[in-house]
């Protein structure tokens, strides 16, 4: 059985920093790309950050780029997104997922809250 689960999430003030986790299960983790996505309140869901298995290849939206970070551990089957200099904008609730030959997967979410 698949299953995510996501923590690290929380209120900050604008500049501010915050690390989220993804604890993932049920796969063989280090075989796939694991993405972060999020999703506003009245907006579609986004693509964040991606990370190839390795961790070759990392690739981020043109509005996170320079502000957030993403790792993954193979060993540990987690996957990270390191975030700072955050922004209002930046408030969403966050998904981690994995694009499975069995389907799609997606973590429960964990909110995030720019705000003074």
């Amino acid at each position: 059985q698949v299953q995510f689960v996501e923590s690290g999430g929380g209120l900050v003030q604008p500049g501010g920093s915050l690390r989220l986790s993804c604890a993932a299960s049920g796969f063989t983790f280090s075989s796939y790309v694991m993405r972060w996505y999020r999703q506003a309140p009245g907006k579609e869901r986004e693509l964040v950050a991606s990370i190839s298995n390795y961790s070759g290849s990392r690739n981020y939206a043109d509005s996170v780029k320079g502000r957030f970070t993403i790792s993954r551990d193979n060993a540990k089957n987690t996957v990270y997104l390191q975030m700072a200099s955050l922004k209002p904008e930046d408030t969403a609730v966050y998904y981690c997922h994995a694009d499975l030959p069995r389907g799609n997967y997606w973590g429960q979410g964990t909110q995030v809250t720019v705000s003074s």
